[in-house]
């Protein structure tokens, strides 16, 4: 998938394009700014040919980042245990079918592979960019805040193949651990010194478009930078299973571009199914990356079909009356009672 709340994982559609390692992750939750690093073919997304950012997952497909292996491709972790509150350099490598390391990559918003690290109960998220060394082997510095059981994405497009993927691996960070309660967060938010405005509903089973817009100082920003050739680069985690939508702008940036304009970035996604998403929204600004993070409840019943296809539906389910005849009917006929007719998503 390439695009997707696209959560189906977001999840239907919420999916970025993942060298050097751009840094450690920034880290989003209480607001205060991290290390930064930085999403890539982004696996876990649908195909998005029209440039149009919208993000679907087909019925059959999982969301994203919900598995360790998929399609003969399997996310090995070289040391799954570490310390909360340390400096650590995760390590690992995407094994192929054949068990050996995956050395080649398709490119995607100028990343080879984008690494999304993010704890349980999603209080923070960092967006990393690791090295890959010729063994086939990636490394990234990362510093776990708390103590606690996270979950590792990693969303990529090996060279074989045409479409990406998004793998997930835990990973445990030791310490004194304090679970804590999804945070609520309301349509704005505040981070680095900049509000940033949530509007817009998912519906599962439907696209739909959230719009974020980026204010400082009481005015609109209008000067938005790209990031990693985007306006910016929206992830949605479902709550519960943290199933993974890494979703792109709609509309597309010229290449080379200087600014991205500003203050809405909108995007077109679709909410596997009901529940509660924390969706974290990555921006630049002033040579800066920030972070923006917020819940959004999904409500769970899927979208009624459209009037019209509803009616198209009903129509073909209806079975029709026999052509009239030259003999007259002995008995009243009786229609045959038949369903609703009306087309449900998941």
């Amino acid at each position: 998938m390439n695009t997707a709340l696209k959560i189906a994982a977001f999840a239907t559609g919420v999916t970025t394009a993942f060298g050097a390692a751009y840094g450690v992750g920034h880290l989003t939750g209480d607001g205060a700014p991290g290390p930064r690093p930085t999403g890539a073919a982004h696996a876990g997304h649908t195909p998005d040919p029209a440039g149009t950012g919208a993000a679907t997952v087909a019925a059959e497909q999982l969301p994203g980042g919900l598995q360790v292996s998929e399609r003969g491709y399997t996310l090995a972790l070289e040391n799954p245990f570490v310390t909360a509150g340390a400096p650590s350099e995760l390590r690992f490598r995407i094994l192929g079918a054949d068990g050996r390391p995956v050395t080649g990559y398709r490119p995607a918003h100028e990343k080879e592979l984008h690494l999304i690290v993010a704890p349980r109960d999603l209080a923070t998220f960092q967006h990393l960019h690791p090295v890959r060394a010729a063994d086939g082997t990636w490394s990234a510095p990362v510093a776990l805040p708390a103590a606690g059981e996270y979950r590792v994405f990693a969303d990529f497009t090996p060279a074989a193949e045409a479409e990406g993927l998004t793998l997930g691996a835990d990973l445990h960070a030791a310490g004194e651990l304090r679970p804590a309660p999804l945070p609520s967060t309301g349509r704005t938010v505040t981070v680095d010194g900049y509000t940033v405005t949530l509007d817009g509903e998912l519906t599962p089973g439907r696209a739909g478009r959230l719009t974020l817009s980026v204010g400082r100082d009481g005015r609109p920003v209008t000067d938005l930078q790209p990031y990693l050739g985007a306006a910016g680069h929206l992830v949605a985690l479902r709550a519960g299973d943290l199933a993974y939508l890494h979703v792109h702008p709609d509309g597309h940036l010229p290449e080379g571009a200087a600014t991205a304009g500003g203050p809405a970035i909108t995007f077109t996604t679709t909410a596997p199914s009901g529940g509660e998403y924390r969706l974290f929204l990555d921006f630049q600004h002033q040579g800066a990356v920030h972070t923006a993070a917020f819940t959004l409840p999904v409500g769970g019943a899927p979208a009624p079909a459209p009037a019209a296809e509803a009616a198209e539906a009903a129509e073909a389910a209806t079975p029709q009356a026999p052509a009239p005849t030259t003999e007259p009917a002995t008995e009243p006929a009786t229609a045959p009672t038949g369903h609703d007719g009306a087309g449900h998503q998941h």
